[in-house]
This record gives C-alpha cells, sequence and structure tokens, in this order.
C-alpha cells in the first residue's frame, strides 16, 4: 500500500513540474530560471550525497560522461520546456513531453544491441505519433504560429531526454544514482552561468515572491525530493512498477494546469493524451533494459 502511494505521489510531483515552470517563467527568463533550478538541486543533492558518505568522480573520464547527461539531460531539455511554456500552456507541455519513451524506443533500436524493434513497439510508436500529431492539429490547422514553436521545443526537449536515457544505460552502469544526479546538475547549472549572464541580466531581474517560490519548489520538490522517492520505489519495489510513473506523469500535469492556473483543456489534448499514453504502454510492454533509464530521465 505504501509503494502505490509513494508512485502516486512521485507522479504528482513530477506532473506539478510543469506548473511551477509555467509559474516562474512568467517573470524568470528561461536561461536563469534553469540555473536557479539546476543550481539549487545540485546543492541539495550534494548534501545528501556528503551524508551518505559518497564523493565525487575524480576521473576526467567520468567528468566527460557527467557533462555530457548535464548537456542532454539537464540544459538542453530543460531549457526548451522553460521556453516552449512561455507559448503554451504547462499541461499541453507535459503530453508532449510524454513522447519521450516512444523516440527512446526508436534510438534503442539502432544505437543498441539488444533493444530491437518488435510487432508491439511499431505498433506503440505508430499510436502514440498520431497522438502527438493531433495535439499539433489546432496549430497547424491556423497555419505557422509561434504557439507551433513552443511545442516544437517540447518535442525536441523530449528527444533530448530520450539521447541521455540511452547514453546513461552504456556509460553510467554501476554510477551511484546520487552521484550521477549531483554531477549532471552540478555541469548543468555551471553551463547555464554565462546563458543567463549574458542573455538575462538576471541581477537586474526583480521577480515576485510566487515566481521565486516555484523555482526554489520545483528544484527541491521536483528535483531532489523526487529523486529520493523515485530510488525508493526502484529499491523496494522494482523497476517495473516504477515505470507506471511514465503514465501518471502527463495525466498529473494536465490535472494541475486545470485546477491550479486556469487553463482550458482542449480536445485534441486530451485525444493525443489518450494515444500517446497507450503508445507507451505497447512500447513498454515487453521486458526492457532501458525502462528504469526511462523513468530516471524523466525526473522535471
Amino acid at each position: 500500500m505504501l509503494a502505490w502511494f509513494v508512485l502516486l505521489l512521485l507522479g504528482a510531483i513530477w506532473g506539478a513540474s510543469f506548473m511551477f515552470i509555467k509559474v516562474g517563467v512568467a517573470e524568470i527568463p528561461p536561461f536563469t530560471f534553469v540555473l536557479c533550478r539546476t543550481l539549487v538541486a545540485a546543492l541539495v543533492l550534494f548534501s545528501v550525497m556528503k551524508l551518505r558518505g559518497n564523493e565525487l568522480p575524480r576521473t576526467r573520464q567520468m567528468w566527460v560522461v557527467l557533462v555530457t547527461m548535464g548537456l542532454l539531460n539537464g540544459v538542453i531539455p530543460y531549457t526548451l520546456i522553460t521556453w516552449g511554456e512561455t507559448h503554451i500552456t504547462s499541461g499541453l507541455a507535459s503530453i508532449l513531453n510524454a513522447a519521450m519513451p516512444l523516440f527512446t524506443v526508436l534510438l534503442a533500436h539502432y544505437w543498441t544491441h539488444d533493444e530491437r524493434m518488435t510487432t508491439f513497439k511499431v505498433l506503440g510508436v505508430l499510436i502514440g505519433f498520431v497522438g502527438v500529431m493531433i495535439v499539433f492539429a489546432p496549430e497547424l490547422r491556423d497555419g505557422f504560429q509561434v504557439e507551433l514553436l513552443g511545442q516544437l521545443a517540447v518535442v525536441i526537449a523530449a528527444l533530448s531526454y530520450a539521447v541521455a536515457t540511452i547514453f546513461a544505460r552504456r556509460y553510467l552502469r554501476g554510477v551511484s544514482p546520487v552521484i550521477a544526479s549531483t554531477g549532471q546538475l552540478a555541469s548543468a547549472a555551471l553551463m547555464m552561468f554565462p546563458l543567463s549572464f549574458v542573455f538575462d541580466h538576471p541581477l537586474a531581474l526583480r521577480p515576485s515572491l510566487p515566481a521565486l517560490a516555484a523555482v526554489l519548489t520545483l528544484a527541491l520538490l521536483g528535483t531532489a525530493v523526487a529523486y529520493v522517492l523515485y530510488y525508493w520505489l526502484i529499491e523496494h519495489t522494482g523497476a517495473t512498477r516504477t515505470s507506471l510513473v511514465t503514465y501518471l506523469l502527463p495525466i498529473f500535469g494536465v490535472m494541475w494546469g486545470a485546477l491550479v492556473l486556469r487553463e482550458p483543456i482542449e480536445w485534441e489534448a486530451i485525444v493525443g493524451l489518450i494515444l500517446i499514453i497507450a503508445g507507451v504502454a505497447l512500447v513498454n510492454r515487453p521486458s526492457a533494459p532501458v525502462r528504469q533509464a526511462v523513468v530516471a530521465a524523466q525526473g522535471k
């Protein structure tokens, strides 16, 4: 019973990440928002790491891996999603981001030796991407608009998460999850510093308390606490049950956006959500070695 509660809590927390992004980015530019998010989360996880008696890696090779993960699993997707939400609703962003496992399955077919496409996976990918196109339908029907760019940004972010998933599976085997998370978040924060100060002039910003609370809550709750819950689930229930959070993320994302931010829910978004979740369910139907990494990479 406790495991199911933690699973729902994790889905609710990660689903709420899109809502916090929407609130914060209204006053804090994307580069600075991502800098604050990654820096605070890295400091918190560094403290957790030290309490556990862990040390950061000392080899150049491992830091190359962590910096690459910081780019693929942090800088690129965090920035694209944050910028995308300046033009689309948080609920819509959560739906489009749910396409990440579909990209992962496609990439795994070509980049790994034991993750080949099957009939169910092909069917799942097709159904899922039909759902993505339905979500895009209103903007495609009305012609090229900035909202379309916002949607494309989130889809590209999902692709970046998928690349990070395959990369992590190959190069982060045997590395403590806390150490890996701390290293990649710290790397992401360092990369965001020049972008923030060059383009956003963060010292001149005067965000309101709600905006500051949004970015701090996202960093603390949506990253640090969420990772603790995630690894607890992996340890106590296994990767298979934990992978169910994949289906909860967009559902909670849409729910939080509608309840808290009063975002409208279009019928295209609901149909697209159903098809994307159905597609993810089909691609995850066989036992998949990348499933655990798929969940980990979706930590928002």
